[in-house]
Order: structure tokens, then sequence, then C-alpha cells
């Protein structure tokens, strides 16, 4: 798989499909939103994202959540279209970790009115309002300034603020890698899901339940890990208990952020190779 569109396709709907606990998959959706609308998102901007790196990152956001918008009502993928823009700019032919730095740091202030009004389209969950760089007012700063003061309430605002750097640890230590993903890659993408929400709180939930639940859910997270996911005795069972934990009390547990960040290291994982994706005829897709 070379061809960045069909990357940024495939890490959009592997984290997609996969049974992770807490997120719509195929066979669980919420009132607002279903499987449909995550694949028909995933169509919707795989390409526009590719060009990134010819259109610049701010454009792109603003152009693939409106392309999003044109085919479902609900907010599916803002926090995946933020982390892959920058991703996908770096150059082909240069690692991202080597590449991503020099694509942040070229984000000016039309970077950040593109963007701003990307999530006025949007209409994130919990957004709520901010006494600096809100994004209802008209932006004066560069996009990594206007982050940076997010990053301690928003872990994609966090990414763009240590460059990326934690995304792709994870895509390094959260994935076994080669040609066995290709058989047991749902256990990774889930098992990838659980290790980002133990290490990182998840922000969606904080900003719909509160710092505490955000906490409390890493710590059940971190649960199902020590129970031995995914070989372990009990560790079904440990899984389907969070499962059913985070989609209590109409979904508003629903670690989304986690599904994002999920999103970047597999397209990241993808991107240089290290994991062998599989047939996209083998998903069940709608």
């Amino acid at each position: 798989m070379t061809h960045l569109n069909d990357q940024i396709l495939m890490a959009c709907l592997l984290e997609a499909t996969a049974a992770k606990p807490g997120n719509v998959h195929p066979t669980a959706s919420f009132s607002d939103m279903t499987y449909s609308d995550l694949v028909r998102s995933a169509r919707a901007v795989s390409g526009i994202l590719a060009e990134t790196g010819h259109c610049g990152v701010g454009p792109t956001v603003l152009a693939a959540v409106k392309a999003t918008a044109s085919v479902t009502s609900s907010n599916t993928n803002l926090g995946i279209i933020l982390l892959l823009a920058p991703l996908a700019a770096v150059p082909n032919g240069t690692s991202l970790q080597e590449g991503i730095s020099d694509v942040l740091e070229r984000l000016d202030s039309h970077d950040t009115e593109c963007v701003y009004n990307a999530i006025r389209i949007a209409r994130p969950g919990g957004l709520g309002t901010s006494d600096e760089h809100d994004v209802a007012d008209r932006p004066d700063v560069s996009l990594m300034i206007a982050m940076e003061s997010a990053a301690h309430r928003d872990a994609v605002a966090a990414a763009y603020h240590d460059h990326f750097k934690q995304v792709l640890k994870w895509s390094h230590t959260g994935l076994a890698g080669g040609e066995s993903f290709v058989t047991n890659w749902e256990q990774q993408v889930i098992g990838l899901a659980l290790k980002i929400q133990a290490e990182c709180p998840d922000t969606l939930i904080a900003r719909k339940c509160g710092t505490a639940t955000a906490v409390e859910s890493s710590r059940r997270a971190q649960e199902v890990l020590d129970s031995g996911w995914p070989d372990g005795h009990d560790a079904g069972m440990a899984l389907l208990k969070f499962d059913d934990w985070l989609r209590a009390d109409q979904h508003r547990r629903n670690p989304g952020t986690t599904a994002d960040l999920v999103t970047a290291a597999l397209f990241a994982a993808l991107r240089e190779k290290r994991i062998v994706a599989p047939p996209l005829d083998s998903l069940p897709l709608t």
C-alpha cells in the first residue's frame, strides 16, 4: 500500500471497523452516528487529505470538514482530520519523525482561520468557550500557538504541541507490525486503543463528563490490559465490562479522542510501512 490516499483511507476504515470499546463500529451505533457514517466520511476525505502537501494544512482541514458535512450530519472525523492533515503533508521520502516539525513550523494565522471555521462547521461535543484563542473569534496567531494554548485540555492540540512524538511512539509500540497485522489486525487495533486510553485520559470524555470520569476510563482501560488482553482467561469479559461502562449514560463516555489518536497512529504505521493492511474487500463496508 504505497499511495497516500489509500493509506489514509485504510487507517480510517481500520479504526472505524475494529470493535473498540465505547466507539461506533459495524455492530454498535449511537443515536446520531452509525458505521455507515464513518465509512462515508472516510471515503469523502481521504483524497482531500492526500493533497495536504500541495494545498496546506488549514485549507485542507476546512475542505475535508466540508466534504464530511456533505455526506453526514454528524461530526464523525474532525479530530482525525486535524491529526492526519499535518502528517499527510510530510513530503514523500521523508520520515514522519524527520518531517513533521517543518510542516508545523510553517503553519500561520491563515491556517488557524481555516481550522477555526472547520471547527465551527463540525460543532464538536463539549467544546465550550475559551478565554484565549476561542474558535468563535477571528484568529491573529499561528495555528501552533492556538494549539499550544489548548494542549492542556485537548489531546489533538497536544499532538501538535509535542510535534506528534507521542502519536509516533504509539505507532511504534502499540502495534506488533509486519505481516502479523493482516491476520489479527482487529485485536491489535483494540489493544492500541486500550493502550492509548490507559496512558492518556480521553479529552472528549473529560469535556463531556469531567476530568474524574476521564481518569476513571483510563483506569478501566488499564484493567483490561492487566487482565492479559487479548489472550488472558478473563480478558474477553474485562473488555465487555469496560465497553458496557463506556456505553452507559447515553454514550456520553464515548472515547472519541482515543479513536482519533488510534487513526493517526495507524496512518503513521501504514505510511512508514511497519504494518501490512488487510485487503479492503475483507472489511464489512457499507
